[in-house]
């Protein structure tokens, strides 16, 4: 894969901005899913920088966490042994939350609301049918909690489902809005 000096760029400011993303809301609490922007950011990514450079940028953020960095939401932050923590499914979610919402796109962004929003939907159910069988094994597997798969969806689906499709639509109208201008420019 070649990637332009641009597409480094565009690149690292989504993963920057995860990491903004993570960060803001470090400090509300220990849920076991918290709420967060991340998710925003992922379909963002996909839906203004395509699916490729979109995935690109989240995998990058990701693969920080798991170097160390502290970039991650949740304690430890960071470091190999995230990958045993049970939202681990959602970041590799939106990994693939924005290759699918940017490929849905055509290039270029010339497509209507309802394209955007249908593409950045369909990034949304994603994440959650990675995230939600990789949250069931870690807390069952792993964590030995004996969780049914309704108490999982409980945990982390149905808090969240509503906020998610608001930020679908939020990151949407907003890379819409960016193609449009960019194509008046």
């Amino acid at each position: 894969m070649k990637f332009s000096a641009r597409d480094i760029i565009l690149g690292a400011m989504f993963a920057s901005l995860a990491v903004v993303a993570a960060l803001l809301l470090r400090f509300l609490g220990s849920a076991i899913v918290p709420f967060s922007l991340v998710p925003f950011v992922a379909l963002l990514a996909g839906a203004m920088l395509g699916g490729r450079l979109g995935a690109m940028s989240i995998l990058v953020y990701v693969l920080m966490g798991l170097l160390g960095l502290p970039v991650f939401e949740k304690p430890p932050y960071g470091g190999p042994a995230y990958v045993l923590q049970p939202t681990f499914g959602f970041l590799l979610g939106f990994i693939l939350a924005a290759y699918v919402t940017g490929k849905l796109i055509p290039a270029g962004g010339d497509a209507g609301l309802f394209r955007y929003i249908a593409a950045s939907l369909a990034g949304v159910a994603v994440y959650y049918l990675v995230g939600l069988p990789y949250l069931y094994l870690i807390l069952n597997l792993y964590l030995g909690k004996a969780l049914s798969a309704m108490a999982v969806i409980k945990i982390g689906f149905i808090p969240f489902v509503g906020a998610d499709i608001v930020k679908a639509a939020l990151a949407s109208g907003l890379a819409r809005a960016v193609a449009r201008r960019l194509r008046a420019v």
